[in-house]
């Protein structure tokens, strides 16, 4: 039976009733997204026919999950709210914290070890407010998501950029920082700018070596990395009820790739098939029942531009495999071209390490196929040519696959099977290699590849692919290679060539496990006590930021005019500093040394104005800070693409930086900033970017008359003492203005607990 399938029966309840005065009050037929949208509106909303992409609105979701880095925050934030237990059904996953090192078991026992102080603090607070948690080992969150808490039609938050993964069995389920996740699990609504809507219509059917990775790839090359900006990708047709459940929420989980605020999948025998394989019957039938609810209208099939505000369509039966890469998920190269490319743009050939799985492909269809492949191997006598990992997603697939000999398979091969966690998908891995300096290629089945992603190098050249292809790749070591057409030598100096790969959708035989790795809340959490110790290096206690002063802001020194990519990576980098995650001081020594200042070209290095020496950038912001000085932040486009992490807003907040000033936001980054009572603001005129100079002492008019759609105002103080007065933009509603007022969201929050 499915966990919280109480609360389960009373939103399929409520469907349909819902849906039909939402038909009703919007007057024309309504998309799957609209539906699930309009069921979820927060009890003081009142509904009627929003605005896309203008209008806030309240939802009331219908779960939390968190993964164990982001946790730390929330739950630390959450326990100042004055709650006693989360109001919805909540859950904690450790998946973050596991380094790739040397194999599965070694390195899960020195996880423990190591972040011992930080499970025993999530687990106990666990305990206390009622959430269930999810030990290490157990797998990587959006793979026990799926398989235990995802149902069609509900509505999720999650910590993590890739929680839109539960997208793949219908469900609403959006990336937050975890000053959101705090406010449900307090009770209280979650604010949600309206979304746009991109249709994608799927016709055909996959074959051969594409899959499902292979649409999202192409998806990404269609959009790029902002093109899905304030919108949910809403994928239908009869080639997308072909995929299966675990394919779509591959093609789910990377819609964050292109800024979406989620993707989702139309209900389908499919996802039925797959909950009833994961001992959710019970959902199966509940969700059968109200089937109609869980598709667009048969309108919008029958018409679907006239209800989306972009349209897509890709034919499966055309679709080649892709690989995506370097340095960016949306450089998107059909395998036919990408061995031209790798020749025109010098990049490495030799791929020294291939990798599959991560909460993106770590399947049950993905692990057989790919095993597929590697059986092949054995049989025509090849060898890996490349160093080969196989991350499987969750100890259900894990027990499973390795009961029905695929793990063994691998392991013939030379492939080293890893924890069930996000590992090299992170940067938590441990990368063996003899010069960390040099250009060098690997090929993975993550999501995202950004430079220094995996394993913090900046030579390294990562590419994105299905896990099929990738095992292909590990076995020709070259990035030229293209299992559709060329051959291989074998041990014997024979020429074979790979078959297209074959596998099973769900395991014939049925899931199996031992123990999956869940431990359920305490059942006396009064008598749970949450401890953090004063000397802790790795938690620490909240304190209030403090509020706006009810000036506008004068003097603001320029701490960095960011160049070009800046993602949340830059801002505040994961591997290494993922163990700092619930200590707010110590990881704001990672702030914005990603980042490449404008001025000279290279990173972690401005300019201190008061001392005239160039230095760390979080040196710098302590040094401003200190002398009581506030700065300020510049950035490019897309600024705070990629994860949802939200230390990359707290950080700068902590160290004295009052606004971030940019060409464009992505969606979550600028929601983060502004739960945490900062100025995210926007360049009227893009090329205003180019007035920014480096002496610069800057103000910000307007703010005493702060209202929504108010025009505010930026004064560049130049260093020869010339002014130059340009005005800047933002998307503060009245409720966000009062959050900057206060000095953060959790300020009114905890005001409302104390009264």
């Amino acid at each position: 039976m499915a966990f919280d399938i109480e609360m389960i029966k009373e939103v399929y309840a409520a469907l349909p009733g819902k849906i039909k005065q939402a038909r009703e009050t919007v007057g024309r037929p309504l998309t799957l997204a609209e539906k699930i949208l309009h069921a979820h509106l927060h009890k003081g909303m009142q509904a009627k026919s929003f605005e896309r992409g203008r209008d806030y609105v309240d939802f009331a979701p219908d779960r939390v999950a968190m993964q164990d880095a982001t946790a730390q925050m929330a739950l630390l934030q959450f326990m100042q709210a004055g709650r006693p237990q989360v109001a919805v059904p909540s859950t904690v996953h450790c998946d973050h914290l596991v380094q790739a090192k040397t194999g599965a078991q070694e390195d899960l026992a020195t996880a423990l070890n190591t972040n011992k102080e930080v499970y025993d603090f999530l687990s106990s607070v666990s305990n206390k407010y009622g959430l269930g948690f999810w030990r290490p080992g157990g797998g990587i969150i959006h793979q026990v998501v799926l398989e235990n808490y995802a149902f069609p039609g509900g509505m999720m938050i999650g910590t993590d950029s890739h929680t839109p993964n539960a997208g793949g069995l219908g469900m609403i389920a959006i990336g937050v920082g975890g000053a959101d996740a705090s406010d449900v699990m307090a009770g209280l609504a979650w604010e949600l700018k309206w979304p746009k809507l991109i249709g994608i219509k799927l016709t055909g059917k996959l074959s051969g070596w594409s899959s499902a990775k292979d649409v999202i790839l192409k998806v990404a090359g269609i959009l790029t990395v902002k093109g899905g900006t304030g919108a949910i990708v809403e994928y239908f047709g009869e080639g997308a009820d072909a995929l299966s459940a675990t394919g779509k929420a591959t093609i789910c989980n990377m819609g964050a790739e292109v800024g979406a605020t989620c993707s989702i999948f139309t209900y389908d025998d499919r996802m039925s098939a797959y909950l009833k394989s994961t001992d959710r019957a019970d959902v199966a039938e509940l969700a059968d029942s109200v089937s109609e609810h869980l598709r667009p209208d048969d309108e919008v099939y029958a018409d679907p531009a006239s209800y989306y505000d972009q349209l897509i369509e890709i034919n499966l039966s055309e679709l080649e495999p892709h690989v995506n890469g370097p340095f960016t998920p949306d450089l998107a190269w059909p395998i036919s071209k990408l061995a031209e490319a790798a020749k025109a743009n010098n990049w490495p050939e030799k791929i020294e390490v291939a990798l599959i799985g991560s909460c993106t492909n770590s399947s049950y269809e993905d692990i057989s196929r790919s095993a597929s492949i590697a059986q092949q191997a054995i049989d025509k006598k090849l060898k890996t040519r490349s160093e080969f990992t196989i991350t499987p997603g969750s100890e259900l697939v894990r027990y499973t696959v390795e009961k029905d000999g695929f793990l063994g398979t691998f392991d013939d091969i030379g492939g080293v099977v890893l924890a069930n966690a996000c590992g090299p998908c992170i940067g938590q891995w441990a990368r063996h290699i003899d010069d960390p300096h040099r250009k060098n290629t690997i090929v993975t089945s993550f999501n995202r590849n950004f430079a220094k992603r995996n394993d913090s190098y900046s030579g390294t050249h990562a590419f994105v692919a299905s896990p099929e292809l990738v095992t292909a790749f590990a076995i020709a070591g070259d990035l030229t290679f293209n299992p559709l057409t060329d051959k291989l030598i074998n041990e014997n100096g024979e020429e074979v060539m790979l078959d297209e790969p074959t596998g099973y959708e769900l395991p014939p035989n049925g899931f199996s496990v031992e123990d999956a790795g869940y431990q359920a809340p305490a059942e006396n959490p009064d008598e749970v006590d949450v401890l953090v110790s004063p000397d802790s290096q790795r938690l620490q206690l909240l304190a209030p930021f403090p509020a706006w002063e009810g000036t506008d802001l004068k003097g603001l020194r320029l701490l960095i005019k960011a160049k070009g990519k800046c993602t949340t990576d830059h801002i505040s980098m994961a591997g290494p500093w993922l163990k700092f995650r619930g200590h707010l001081d110590n990881i704001s020594n990672n702030m914005l040394i990603g980042a490449l200042n404008s001025f000279n070209d290279s990173t972690d290095n401005v300019k201190n104005q008061l001392t005239g020496e160039y230095g760390p950038v979080p040196a710098t912001a302590r040094a401003y800070k200190a002398a009581g000085i506030g700065s300020i932040v510049v950035g490019d486009e897309n600024y705070g693409e990629g994860s949802s992490r939200e230390h990359a807003a707290m950080e700068p907040r902590h160290l004295g930086v009052r606004a971030i000033l940019v060409k464009s936001f992505a969606r979550i980054h600028e929601t983060n900033l502004k739960k945490q009572g900062m100025l995210a603001l926007i360049f009227a005129q893009k090329e205003d970017y180019n007035k920014i100079q480096e002496d610069d002492v800057i103000d910000i008019e307007g703010l005493t008359s702060f209202a929504p759609g108010s025009q505010l105002y930026v004064v560049l103080n130049h260093k020869d003492g010339s002014e130059e007065r340009i005005p800047v933009n933002h998307t503060y509603n009245d409720q966000q203005i009062e959050w900057f007022k206060a000095g953060a969201a959790l300020n009114i929050i905890r005001k409302q607990a104390i009264r």
